[in-house]
């Protein structure tokens, strides 16, 4: 069985967003649309109705482009025991009080038990600042927390090549 993956709203915003001129943008967009190529033959794709509801959101053409990019990828529904992961990440400043969304994308990954959890939230997901609080308080709630990674990480930790940066 492949690995599984917990793709957040930001992998499927840089797959169909348009180009972009910044350089580090730029980068994020080539790697996700790259490694979105290796992704049937090497991952079990989960998101959640939170990234279908942030995906479906603003400019309805990019809106409809973003929800034909999560076709058929396993929906993961939102539970009690997620809803009380995430707030005991944001009591536990893990994640901010303002962005309540990205302590559910961790709580939805983790009480599912996927391996991964991608994003290029570097803010308040793949922050290698809040890495350890956020895996104290899943472990503290009995449970083991995802590899929580940017797709640059995960095609090192699988074998895909890394661009070059």
């Amino acid at each position: 069985m492949n690995p599984t993956v917990y793709v957040e709203t930001t992998v499927i915003g840089y797959l169909t967003s348009r180009p972009r001129e910044d350089p580090i943008v730029a980068g994020h967009q080539q790697t996700t649309r790259d490694w979105w190529q290796t992704v049937p033959d090497r991952y079990e794709l989960v998101a959640s109705e939170l990234v279908v509801q942030e995906c479906s959101a603003g400019d309805e053409t990019a809106a409809e482009e973003r929800m034909e990019a999560l076709a058929g990828i396993t929906l993961l529904q939102t539970t009690s025991d997620a809803d009380q992961l995430a707030e005991a990440l944001i009591a536990g400043h893990a994640v901010p009080e303002s962005h309540p969304e990205d302590a559910l994308h961790i709580a939805l990954a983790v009480v599912n038990g996927i391996q991964y959890l991608v994003s290029w939230n570097f803010r308040h997901i793949v922050n290698a600042a809040v890495r350890s609080t956020i895996e104290r308080i899943c472990r503290d709630d009995g449970y083991e927390p995802p590899k929580i990674c940017d797709l640059e990480d995960l095609m090192d930790a699988n074998g895909g090549e890394r661009p070059n940066r």
